[in-house]
């Protein structure tokens, strides 16, 4: 295909960014929304980006992730918003399990005026944002520390994670496909989560709608699994289904 100036611009900045929003996108270029998924689709048949809910990305592997770095500055306003909704519903004087990911790291920013927390971890970027609240207890699993990233893999994570019974495990995920089924990259770090998930009372779910339609190799678990999920839209319609028929909800945070 041809690509016309607008549509380079659309590339360069999912390039950037490794993926963007159709709404983004629409404000940073100056036109429709529709426009945006007009070209996005163009962009897709012509195996130049993928395409997922409300927004693109480059075309990606399911077994490998993109970089730290880069999932840091993806959808980052939709990261902090859901930040700040979760936060609002965890009660002081909570226990709670967080696992790895970018949200999750948001969530931990989220709760630094929170009291009284007792919080165990597998992500050393959570620990080092909540070592700052002095009114919360940081419990830090032992294994492999995962270089990229900061977090904490392995089976002394997984049986160091056994050890507890929490009020909220609260986790991050990858990709969320359309089957209702949650996945990540990682089997080591899928282990964790895994037990984080047996061995919390509610199971609270942080993704933004990046992680919809998104596709990756390890099955973490179902979304039946999970009590709460939060995000930043309305997921699609299979989802919330599932969500509902399990006796879940979601929560949509602005």
């Amino acid at each position: 295909m041809t690509i016309h100036p607008r549509q380079k611009r659309l590339l360069d900045e999912v390039r950037r960014h490794g993926t963007a929003l159709v709404d983004d996108l629409a404000r940073q270029l100056g036109v429709t929304p529709q426009t945006i998924r007009r070209d996005i689709g163009q962009l897709v048949e012509a195996g130049l980006l993928n395409r997922f809910h409300g927004g693109a990305a480059l075309p990606q592997s399911t077994t490998e992730n993109i970089a730290y770095l880069q999932r840091v500055s993806i959808n980052a306003r939709g990261k902090q918003a859901i930040a700040r909704a979760l936060a609002a519903q965890i009660p002081n004087g909570s226990s709670l399990f967080i696992n790895i990911g970018t949200t999750t790291e948001e969530v931990a920013r989220a709760l630094l005026h929170h009291r009284e927390l007792r919080v165990v971890t597998n992500n050393l970027n959570v620990a080092a944002i909540l070592a700052d609240n002095t009114h919360c207890e940081v419990i830090v699993a032992g294994g492999v520390v995962r270089s990229r990233d900061r977090g904490i893999v392995g089976e002394s994570a997984v049986d160091f994670i056994r050890q507890f019974k929490v009020d909220i495990g609260l986790i991050g995920i990858s990709s969320i496909e359309l089957d209702g089924s949650l996945r990540d990259f990682d089997v080591r770090e899928v282990k964790v989560a895994q037990a984080i998930i047996a061995h919390s009372r509610s199971v609270w779910l942080a993704a933004d709608q990046s992680k919809f339609g998104r596709q990756a190799m390890v099955q973490l678990a179902t979304l039946s699994q999970i009590d709460v999920l939060f995000t930043d839209a309305e997921p699609p319609a299979a989802l919330a289904r599932m969500l509902h028929e399990s006796g879940g909800r979601y929560v949509v945070a602005h």
